[in-house]
């Protein structure tokens, strides 16, 4: 009898313990959630910073105050508003002609940035796979990046994206959510050909006088040094959007 009242009490003491250590964990668990989150649930918590998220604009890496005065010295004609209006046409353009399998609706496209959506497009349908982007919001682009090599001038733009994005397969969605809008940002780079016989780019037309047909390598150049003839218009027709990306969040 007397060692049944032992294993009694040693279970009540156990039980009583275990309690007691759930009681503990709990307790700091709220503490931890009203810390994090202002709230006692995790999940709730949790969801609320999910919510929040979905509804807060990444912000972008500005540097047009610094780095355009830097580009309208080399390029007298550059009309910054025109490209960062162009940029954010182009980029709804392509999600929009990857949602519709369309390529089309990407309109005047360059090369490059065709193939990269052509390519998304095909990579969709081998899987099987429906991509959607919709109701999308642009909040803001500014120049991020400004350089100059191998014969070739990169303007690199940076926008804070809004969007609904999902991937679907057989009617489920394996990637993104419907009902969360996700908040990102993306890079466009904006390119000049400065010499191409130096940039080494597929499809990139330099710049050349319409009079003698000398290649102008000179920045921003008004005139052909070789016959003189003004070349000044021409200059922004030139410039293509390069190459798109998404921006992760290991990199600027």
């Amino acid at each position: 009898m007397t060692g049944w009242i032992i294993a009694a009490a040693l279970l009540a003491c156990g039980v009583g313990g275990a309690c007691g250590l759930v009681i503990y964990v709990r307790s700091k668990l709220r503490n931890a959630s009203r810390q994090l989150f202002g709230t006692d649930s995790f999940v709730e918590g949790y969801q609320k910073q999910e919510r929040e998220l979905a509804l807060t604009p990444k912000s972008v890496s500005g540097m047009t105050r610094l780095l355009e005065p830097q580009i309208q010295r080399d390029f007298p004609e550059f009309n910054w508003k025109e490209f960062r209006n162009l940029a954010e046409e182009k980029l709804k353009q392509a999600f929009l002609a990857i949602s519709s399998n369309n390529i089309a609706l990407l309109k005047d496209p360059s090369d490059n940035m065709k193939n990269e959506v052509e390519n998304i497009i095909n990579a969709n349908r081998n899987e099987g796979v429906k991509e959607v982007y919709q109701d999308i919001d642009i909040h803001q682009t500014e120049i991020a990046k400004y350089e100059k090599s191998n014969g070739r001038c990169i303007v690199t733009l940076q926008s804070s994206v809004g969007y609904f994005h999902y991937r679907e397969k057989d009617g489920n969605v394996i990637e993104g959510r419907k009902d969360l809008k996700t908040q990102t940002k993306y890079n466009v780079e904006l390119m000049y050909i400065q010499d191409a016989s130096k940039a080494n780019v597929d499809g990139g037309v330099g710049l050349t006088c319409p009079h003698c047909g000398a290649p102008v390598t000179s920045l921003g150049a008004k005139y052909c040094e070789y016959c003189g003839s003004g070349v000044q218009e021409l200059n922004l027709s030139v410039w293509s959007l390069h190459h798109y990306y998404e921006v992760s969040y290991q990199k600027v």
